[in-house]
């Protein structure tokens, strides 16, 4: 029986995924990798995060709803913050460099950026025309 929860996000591109992992202080593998669980069981992922305590993180492509799903073992859940916080925090990270890549790509440039008390993040850019 198999141990992995699979948990749906928002996550549609893989390269500001890859970038909030590394933002938030992970260091993610692409390409297919096998995603360890509870007594070495194991499933297929495009993401993954291995962890020393042997229950990565990964996160797999769905081709039916076009996003990238989490799947963990969460009973074994060996993170500084519960699943839904780290979800939270990574979408945060996911939608900020989704905007900056974004803006960049529109010939925009931060101007400023500013973290808040609350978690919620500021940004003002600028874009000179000629």
């Amino acid at each position: 029986m198999s141990h992995f929860s699979t948990v749906k996000t928002e996550l549609r591109k893989r390269e500001p995924l890859v970038q909030a992992l590394h933002d938030l202080g992970y260091a993610p593998i692409e390409g297919h990798q096998m995603v360890r669980g509870y007594r070495g069981q194991t499933v297929k992922a495009e993401v993954a995060v291995a962890n020393t305590q042997g229950a990565d993180i990964g996160f797999r492509w769905n081709p039916s709803t076009e996003v990238y799903e989490l799947v963990a073992d969460l009973a074994l859940w060996n993170e500084p913050v519960p699943v839904e916080r780290f979800l939270a925090q990574l979408t945060q990270r996911y939608a900020l460099n989704t905007v900056l890549n974004a803006t960049a790509e529109e010939g925009f440039q931060v101007a400023e950026q500013t973290s808040n008390v609350d978690g919620s993040i500021e940004l003002v850019v600028t874009r000179w025309d000629p």
